[in-house]
């Protein structure tokens, strides 16, 4: 097994520990019976328990990120590319939140932590929607004068539904189809999209 391998293994084995039983209850020693390698091994990719704790969330925020690039690819129009986008986010970030049982308590006591890991997933975000801004605005479908800025309040404001969205307590008993046209009609208008008259 490759070095790349062993050390994915290690994390995938530690998230199902973290989710089954929480942080606070698992030991190194359980992470390194669990995989089937030795201590040592374990320590030979991590120095502590929260060495591993900051690679799980670095791997869940992968995940997320790699959706997130497959929107940006899509051959779509800016405004639907945004959209998109927010969709995206949320949903992954519940189904990731979700899925992974007690570890959610952990992401929501340990925010702090959560957050020194996702800072390089927070600038890639900003970037992708500095990028699908731009190409907005050179189309003529948003009148944005300052893209950066607004880029930074996107990502800032998706960030702050996060917890909300993952409770249940935004558009409550609502589809995401009943709730898209809105949420459009919202952002369109912060983006300034021109319409056709």
């Amino acid at each position: 097994m490759s070095i790349s391998k062993t050390r994915q293994k290690l994390v995938d084995v530690a998230r199902q520990l973290f989710a089954k039983n929480g942080l606070e209850n698992t030991t190194m020693n359980d992470i390194a019976l669990a995989s089937g390698k030795g201590r040592r091994t374990l320590y030979t990719y991590f120095k502590s328990k929260e060495d591993i704790y900051y690679a799980v969330i670095e791997s869940e925020l992968e995940r997320l990120s790699d959706k997130l690039d497959e929107v940006a690819a899509k051959k779509i129009r800016p405004q639907d590319k945004v959209i998109e986008l927010i969709y995206t986010h949320l949903s992954q970030i519940r189904e990731t939140v979700v899925r992974n049982g007690n570890l959610r308590a952990e992401f929501f006591r340990n925010i702090w932590m959560v957050e020194k890991v996702r800072k390089n997933f927070d600038d890639a975000e900003v970037e992708l929607f500095r990028k699908v801004f731009t190409e907005g605005k050179e189309v003529g479908e948003f009148d944005i004068e300052n893209v950066d800025l607004v880029a930074d309040i996107t990502h800032y404001c998706i960030k702050g539904l996060e917890v909300p969205y993952i409770y249940g307590r935004i558009a409550h008993g609502m589809t995401e189809e009943a709730t898209k046209p809105q949420v459009a009609k919202f952002v369109y208008g912060a983006l300034g999209k021109r319409t056709k008259g």
